[in-house]
């Protein structure tokens, strides 16, 4: 997967440098028709179409409020079996852990692969087994704010091998986000991007 992701950001930067190049081998009056146009667009739009742009936030609205594994939980004491049943029927591969009784309070986030690696590989029961034995503690978790930049958080992602990451604001726990939301953000920047280049080229500005 990482691998994968780091391929896709290397080919999309490449075709964004190709059409750049394409400005800068302009003849030198289309070149300056180019960047006159781009310099007559306004800051405050050049700041709302900036590149690079998506943040946290804007993956968590577009998942919206009834988005699988947005607000999926379990506590500490509920058993592995229970968890995972959940994340079966849910569809989603992490669960945010809290205490029993503080919903607000994430004490962890419990995965399929802790699953694999602490109960199927290890030969333990997943009914008698605890998902507060398991999780990965709130301490040892990387998260990230709603500010985050999509790219910040897909870097965290691939250095640290984790599929799912909390959405941490000063309240608490807002929601979590999976690689696959941000990589799909990604796509769709990299995409808008490229439409925004052809546009000054072609004279959609």
């Amino acid at each position: 997967m990482q691998a994968g992701i780091q391929a896709f950001l290397l080919h999309g930067n490449a075709v964004k440098n190709g059409v750049l190049q394409r400005i800068r081998v302009a003849t030198p009056v289309m070149r300056s028709i180019m960047f006159t146009r781009f310099e007559s667009v306004s800051s405050a739009r050049m700041e709302e179409h900036g590149f690079e742009s998506t943040t946290i936030s804007d993956i968590l609205k577009a998942k919206g409020k009834i988005a699988d594994g947005s607000w999926l939980w379990c506590t500490t004491d509920d058993t592995v079996y229970d968890a995972v049943k959940s994340m079966t029927q849910h569809h989603v591969g992490a669960l945010v852990v809290v205490k029993p009784g503080e919903q607000n309070s994430i004490a962890g986030i419990i995965t399929e692969r802790d699953y694999l690696r602490k109960i199927i590989v290890q030969g333990r029961s997943s009914k008698s087994t605890k998902v507060g034995d398991i999780m990965t503690e709130e301490n040892k978790l990387i998260t990230v704010t709603p500010d985050t930049k999509v790219l910040r958080a897909m870097q965290l992602m691939t250095d640290n091998h984790i599929r799912h990451i909390p959405v941490i604001d000063n309240k608490g726990m807002i929601g979590m986000v999976s690689i696959g939301d941000v990589v799909r953000a990604v796509v769709t920047e990299h995409r808008e991007e490229l439409n925004r280049l052809n546009a000054y080229i072609q004279g959609g500005y």
